[in-house]
């Protein structure tokens, strides 16, 4: 058992635009994504199932040929291998859950949203 602070978690500045922290345990992933507005995350898909958690702000998906608006208070689930995209509408403090963790975040092969 280990009890975090996200205060005290490091920021990873991805862009500009993108910031990040993340909690690991052994097989769940969550991360607090920090997006200015405007900020844009470009499609993308991953064997992880994703669930997120609009904590304030405002996230513009494009997912399965939608367009998705999630506000603050709003969850949203993301299966397994669903190409989405999303766009910041205005500043927005996003909580996502992944099972099992995002390798790629853990080693830093997310190009797509860096830059």
């Amino acid at each position: 058992m280990k009890v975090y602070t996200w205060d005290q978690m490091p920021m990873d500045t991805l862009s500009a635009t993108i910031g990040r922290k993340m909690i690991t345990g052994d097989r769940t992933m969550m991360a607090r994504v920090y997006l200015k507005k405007g900020a844009f995350v470009p499609e993308h898909s991953h064997d992880n199932e994703q669930i997120t958690f609009i904590v304030s702000g405002a996230l513009e998906f494009k997912i399965n040929g939608e367009t998705i608006v999630l506000r603050t208070g709003q969850v949203m689930v993301i299966p397994s291998n669903m190409p989405h995209s999303a766009k910041a509408l205005e500043d927005t403090d996003d909580m996502d859950v992944f099972t099992p963790p995002r390798q790629d975040w853990l080693t830093g092969n997310d190009a797509y949203l860096r830059g």
